[in-house]
């Protein structure tokens, strides 16, 4: 080791990073990444090797998982993060900003069967005390527009106890932060990534109603060929890019995406907390294989037991994935189709995750 007097090489150096050293260093991420691209070797008592765990993590957990998800805007820790996402997705001015959150309790949270690809409920309400239902969701699935209106007009409806009046009802707007596009990029008219909705009289297009409010972000059209430029584009780039990084990038480094960065940080993650976040992968994985095994074991059923009996077999498979229901019309419909139908079908199933 180096002693008083000597002088570093250029090769062979070596080095103390000790914990103190490294969480004060203005080079924390450079040499965390550096780190990170090692698998630290230790020999046990019997000359067995064991390996360092948190050497093989990436710097940054994948936001849209649901142990992270919540981590980053479903505890009180991490309010100011939250406030600070809806805000710059909602494009609210000084006057309407966000003022208050309020999260839903572990008992008021479904248990996610049905939902299992909907990654957390959020509560919050502004200045004027508009009411806000946040979402994160992975995977297209059938109904999906229908559930997050029948959670909207949930959250309106049952603002009211019985016997109150209907003017003490405050309006809701629901956000969607989905990981797919449910207005693909070659439709006309055009959904940009951003999307704002609400109610619109047909003849004259004046808006009114405006009780529901529904906001969709549409990962997949951000941009990855330019830098982020406005606060809904870093918001993307945080969700999409953040597993991905190995330092902190200009565009993320300020707060508060650099205080989600740091909350998303896996070397503050305890074991247990790491296992949480390995098991929510996998289980969106899981969602993904299933929907591909599906569409693979009808095309494969298709070349053992004859192309249209095989295709009607990967339809109901695929189906049953993706939690469409087989009513006896669908069934009698799906046995009267010909082999250029079903593989239609199919196709369209794959592609939109919904019967029509």
């Amino acid at each position: 080791m180096k002693q008083s007097g000597m002088r570093w090489g250029g090769e062979g150096g070596q080095a103390i990073l000790t914990t103190r050293g490294w969480t004060r260093s203005e080079r924390f991420d450079q040499a965390r990444a550096l780190v990170a691209t090692y698998q630290v070797q230790v020999r046990g008592p019997r000359g067995g090797a064991c390996y360092d765990r948190c050497a093989m993590r990436p710097l940054f957990a994948d936001p849209k998982t649901d142990f992270v998800f919540h981590r980053l805007f479903g505890t009180e820790e991490h309010k100011e993060i939250l406030v600070a996402l809806l805000n710059a997705l909602l494009e609210l001015d000084e006057a309407h900003r966000i003022v208050h959150v309020d999260m839903l309790s572990a008992d008021q949270r479904p248990p996610v069967n049905e939902l299992k690809f909907s990654i957390v409920d959020v509560k919050c309400r502004d200045a004027r005390g508009t009411h806000y239902v946040v979402e994160m969701q992975v995977l297209n699935v059938e109904g999906f527009e229908k559930r997050v209106i029948y959670n909207l007009a949930k959250a309106y409806t049952s603002q009211l106890a019985v016997g109150q009046p209907y003017p003490e009802l405050d309006d809701v707007i629901g956000i969607s932060i989905c990981d797919f596009e449910l207005w693909p990029q070659g439709d006309e008219p055009r959904v940009p990534m951003l999307s704002r909705w609400r109610m619109q009289e047909q003849h004259g297009g004046a808006r009114g109603l405006g009780q529901l409010q529904l906001v969709f972000l549409e990962l997949p059209k951000y941009d990855r060929a330019r830098e982020p430029r406005t606060a809904v584009e870093q918001w993307a780039y945080f969700f999409r890019e953040a597993e991905h990084l190995t330092v902190i990038p200009s565009a993320l480094a300020s707060p508060p995406l650099s205080a989600a960065l740091e909350a998303a940080r896996t070397a503050r993650f305890t074991e247990d907390e790491w296992d949480a976040y390995v098991r929510a992968g996998i289980a969106i994985q899981d969602g993904r294989g299933a929907l591909a095994l599906a569409e693979r074991k009808g095309r494969e059923e298709g070349r053992e037991e004859g192309r249209e009996e095989g295709l009607r077999t990967g339809v109901e498979s695929l189906c049953e994935v993706l939690g469409i229901e087989l009513t006896p019309a669908r069934r009698a419909e799906i046995a009267n189709l010909d082999v250029q139908q079903l593989d239609a079908l199919l196709a369209q199933l794959r592609n939109t995750r919904a019967w029509a």
